[in-house]
């Protein structure tokens, strides 16, 4: 067996130890910090299951404490108390949800309350694939690891009582209600109520499955329950009212909010014991089914070195040489933090939940979820369409799966629900910016059917709230919405750009033209005054007073959802030329956007400005502030440390800002196939393509050897010197040297 993992480990990592593998940079401690909202935890490439440490419950964690504050992540770094570790989370997201079928071993007596059984934590250990730690109190070596559906843990017990809990009660999400059931000494099976994702639709809660099976023979078992605290008469001859219940050997179904089961040992000598626990969306038998394909046969180690495997083969996709560890670090972090969400929604066998219904369907590709659209189509799926089009390609597939379902594209779809978290009508963008890179191995037709729907539906939209005053006036009102006029009129605007853009490829062109005067609308809410954009009142009047930086750090305001007119103002990405035309010309537009950094209104942790920094490359002579304000961001937000995010990653669009910038690029126009170009942090970078989508099997970009913020004096393509600060995605992909020239 030790033969058989040197031989794996060889395979992933080469017989030579001079050059690292791409995994072996990844530090998943970045992020667990500053609300960047990662965990350290193992996970698989899009995996349904991840093994976070739970250390947000309890009062020796504030003020990071779930029931303290708006917390919407397992596992804070600066944290010390630990009461589990959760099978089922999310990764850099805005809303508490998920992060339960929380398991903890312990020694010693039983004990069920998480705040008697939790404990201080040492030795904590991060890589891809692997955590580990060890619990002060009982001395027991956790680590865990985890395939696509299941997670695994070994507990490394001192000789004597040793304990696994289940607790099901205990949970990021605070939506309540499971059913628990110990099938023999060695497994427990269960279901768990999850949902209310920003805790918007408590209608929606649904069912999480799971099995545990674990490789020991537990010498005891039970469950245990605690119910509500009753008053009134009858409670008076409830001694047991409020109280917790343990109930050893029972083995049928267990119900209530509050409740768990255990595994109980006593070790002559210090023992191993592996668990691995399988997860579903669909059915306990499935959740079985995944833990035994997934499982069977094999030990901890051989699964993390797939595990590791797996992420290596990904993250090679990208090779980089020059600059340093500590950029590389960042680099493969933020990538690897790409390639959490979305994430896999369907089991082993194709099966999966339809979307209200929940009714079992059945996918032949992966069936994907988590799309938190507002904020990643920015940049994260032009990043998957250019490195992993395979995958984007079943994301859009699984998009137009939802729309089949429901009769809506997504607007944020987590686990088959729609949450309609944040504003505006994503999901077009995403489809229409997909086909122009070339990835249309999908039902391009049914696509625009459904774009066309959400664009042009009157009533009972619940895409496009407010469109008819959208449709009718060009711009919503602080009548329309006591919240985001402004803001989600741009939303509808950038949308309405995508359709446009995609019915020209399709040569649709009644719907270009009708599009393309829809999606400049956002030009009659610019306010010359200001030379910013600013509300509009039913009858067409300013909103006055007007403050247009009212709206910063979550300020309500009517124009504009979690910013203000600074921070919206430059997001339209399509129409750049048009906008510096309003403000007065080339030299009034850059002063202007030079006024946003000045003046500390940039937000970085922000959607709608991270695309600030690339737009002075729309003013020719101005293209180095775009070098120098990227350098400059770089350094400040994006680091080797906890908090080494600008804030919470939301599902990886902070960190493929952070990728493409490294790389010397941003895809600044979404559903407009073009990248704007900066200076590359790395001498040389190789994009490994697919062949099936693009014509060649990589692309190599090199930069001479560069001081910080030095300027970019020529950009050659094969050779031949490229005009402007752009290019591409075709140009992109059909070149084989990209080569930037640094003074």
């Amino acid at each position: 067996m030790r033969l058989k993992i040197t031989l794996l480990f060889c395979l992933l990592f080469g017989t030579t130890f001079s050059q690292k593998a791409p995994v072996e940079y990844v530090n998943p401690f970045i992020g667990t910090s500053n609300f960047g909202t990662t965990n350290p935890g193992p996970i698989a490439v899009r995996g349904m299951a991840n093994v976070s440490p739970f250390n947000v419950a309890g009062a020796q964690n504030l003020p990071l404490e779930k029931d303290s504050r708006w917390l919407s992540t397992p596992y804070v770094n600066e944290n010390t108390f630990l009461t589990g570790f959760s099978h089922i989370n999310l990764s850099g997201v805005g809303c508490p949800e998920l992060g339960v079928v929380i398991a903890m071993p312990t020694t010693g007596a039983i004990k069920t309350n998480h705040l008697e059984y939790g404990t201080m934590y040492s030795n904590e250990i991060s890589k891809v694939g692997y955590y580990s730690n060890t619990l002060d109190k009982y001395n027991i070596k956790v680590e865990a690891t985890a395939t696509t559906r299941t997670g695994i843990s070994k507990y490394s017990f001192p000789a004597g009582k040793s304990n696994i809990l289940l607790n099901l009660g205990l949970g990021l999400t605070n939506e309540q209600g499971a059913q628990v059931k110990v099938v023999s000494p060695t497994e427990i099976e269960g279901i768990r109520s999850v949902g209310s994702f920003c805790y918007y639709k408590p209608e929606e809660a649904y069912p999480i499955y799971f099995v545990a099976k674990f490789s020991k023979v537990a010498k005891e078992f039970g469950v245990w329950k605690k119910p509500t605290t009753y008053r009134g008469a009858e409670a008076e001859w409830m001694e047991y009212n409020g109280k917790s219940r343990l109930m050893k050997g029972y083995s049928k179904e267990v119900v209530g909010d509050s409740i768990g089961a255990y595994m109980q040992y006593d070790f002559a000598v210090p023992t191993q014991v592996e668990m691995k626990v399988g997860v579903s969306y669909v059915s306990i038998e499935n959740a079985r089914e995944n833990l035994e394909k997934e499982t069977q046969g094999r030990t901890f180690d051989e699964i993390l070195i797939s595990a590791k495997n797996e992420w290596n083969q990904y993250l090679s996709k990208i090779e980089v040489e020059g600059g340093s560890d500590e950029d590389k670090t960042i680099f493969y972090t933020a990538l690897y933090h790409t390639l959490i969400h979305p994430s896999t929604l369907n089991d082993f066998n194709g099966e999966y939940p339809k979307m209200i219904t929940r009714e079992t369907l059945k996918t032949e590709g992966t069936r994907y979820t988590v799309f938190s659209l507002w904020d990643t189509y920015r940049n994260l799926h032009q990043l998957m369409s250019l490195v992993y089009p395979k995958q984007q390609s079943n994301m859009v597939k699984s998009m137009l799966q939802i729309y089949n379902e429901s009769g809506w594209l997504p607007k944020w779809e987590l686990n088959a629900t729609e949450t309609t978290t944040m504003v505006g009508d994503p999901a077009g963008i995403v489809i229409a910016d997909s086909y122009l890179r070339g990835i249309r191995d999908f039902n391009v037709e049914k696509a625009y059917e459904a774009m066309l729907k959400s664009a042009d539906q009157l009533e009972a939209n619940p895409l496009r709230p407010g469109i008819q005053d959208y449709i009718e006036k060009g711009y919503l009102t602080t009548k329309t919405t006591n919240s985001g006029s402004v803001s989600t009129t741009q939303e509808y605007n950038i949308t309405d750009f995508a359709i446009a853009q995609l019915a020209k490829e399709l040569d649709k062109k009644e719907d270009y033209k009708r599009f393309s005067k829809r999606f400049i609308s956002y030009r009659k809410l610019f306010d010359s005054e200001f030379n910013l954009l600013r509300p509009k009142n039913h009858d067409g009047s300013w909103l006055s007073p007007y403050n247009p930086e009212t709206g910063a750090n979550f300020e309500k305001n009517v124009g504009f959802i979690e910013g203000n007119a600074w921070q919206y103002t430059f997001m339209v990405p399509h129409d750049i030329k048009g906008l510096m035309k309003l403000m007065g010309g080339a030299k009034a537009f850059t002063n202007k956007l030079q006024d946003v950094f000045d003046r500390n209104q940039f937000d970085m942790a922000n959607e709608p400005d991270i695309a600030y920094p690339y737009l002075f490359n729309y003013a020719k002579g101005q293209e180095w502030r775009t070098q120098k304000k990227v350098s400059e961001l770089l350094k400040t937000y994006f680091k080797n440390t906890p908090d080494g995010l600008p804030g919470n990653d939301d599902t990886g669009t902070m960190s493929a800002w952070a990728v493409f910038s490294m790389m010397g690029m941003y895809p600044v126009s979404p559903a407009n196939p073009i990248y704007a170009l900066t200076s590359p942090k790395f001498d040389k970078i190789i994009i490994h393509l697919d062949p099936t989508y693009y014509p060649k099997d990589k692309v190599i970009i090199t930069s001479q050897t560069r001081k910080d913020n030095g300027k970019i004096s020529e950009i050659l393509i094969d050779g031949k010197k490229q005009n402007g600060f752009f290019i591409s995605h075709e140009n992109l992909t059909k070149a084989s040297k990209i080569e930037f020239v640094l003074e």
